[in-house]
């Protein structure tokens, strides 16, 4: 057989493999629902809270605190010296970590006070803003041969996991469903989206109607959306 005969073949393993992972690459239907600022207080954040509070990030404190993964942590400012600037770079579950034009970074930030995009306020426009560029600058120094405009950032909502993390892919990279229009946000629109919001610092992402795509296996269908469509109160 010739050499590289498989080389368009790429195999994840995940371990530990939860039932969370088992429901999100499990084939199902798909839905498109909206979350309105009432849905997202009274039945998304408590069940966000409900997850950090049974220790599902652990591992992501692990990584953060040097204690898991370290051999796959590429770039790190260091632990505890840069403040709410303190982040690592990792490569994402889905990048084979040697074809740069399919590049795809995590950037892990320190900093626990934000779960998600809904926790952003106008009060954290110049961290985002100073944030990407240290992304940037990171992702460019570890491979010389990207330039920055060959990068762009986004977010996704829902995030598997509830604290705050971003994307960074190479822009020849094919959009799939990581990039898919209803999961990701770029992070140049979220601080457009902060700069023109009505409203003092503290007015911010919570207060504004999010649409995105649910697997119908997603506990957030399940315990969340599907309840509230039979109840009628469903906005879509």
């Amino acid at each position: 057989e010739k050499a590289g005969f498989f080389a368009d073949l790429k195999i994840n393993l995940i371990y530990p493999c939860t039932e969370t992972h088992v429901k999100k690459y499990s084939k199902q239907h798909v839905r498109f629902v909206t979350e309105t600022p009432e849905i997202y207080r009274e039945s998304i954040r408590p069940y966000m809270q409900s997850k950090r509070d049974q220790g599902r990030l652990n591992w992501v404190f692990n990584i953060i605190e040097g204690r898991k993964e370290v051999e796959d942590v590429i770039y790190r400012t260091k632990l505890g010296e840069a403040g709410d600037e303190g982040f690592l770079l990792l490569p994402d579950l889905n990048w084979d970590r040697s074809t740069l034009d399919a590049l795809h970074l995590l950037a892990i930030v320190e900093r626990r006070d934000i779960w998600s995009l809904r926790d952003l306020k106008k009060k954290h426009i110049p961290w985002l803003e100073h944030m990407k560029n240290k992304l940037i600058s990171a992702t460019v120094k570890t491979y010389p041969s990207i330039e920055p405009d060959q990068l762009k950032l986004y977010v996704h909502y829902q995030p598997t996991y509830y604290h705050f993390h971003i994307h960074i892919v190479h822009v020849a990279l094919e959009a799939g469903a990581t990039q898919a229009t209803g999961k990701a946000f770029g992070l140049d629109v979220l601080v457009e989206m902060l700069k023109v919001m009505a409203g003092d610092e503290e007015a911010g992402m919570d207060a504004v109607s999010m649409t995105y795509t649910l697997g119908e296996a997603s506990e957030l269908w399940t315990e969340v959306y599907e309840p509230l469509k039979k109840s009628g109160r469903a906005s879509r």
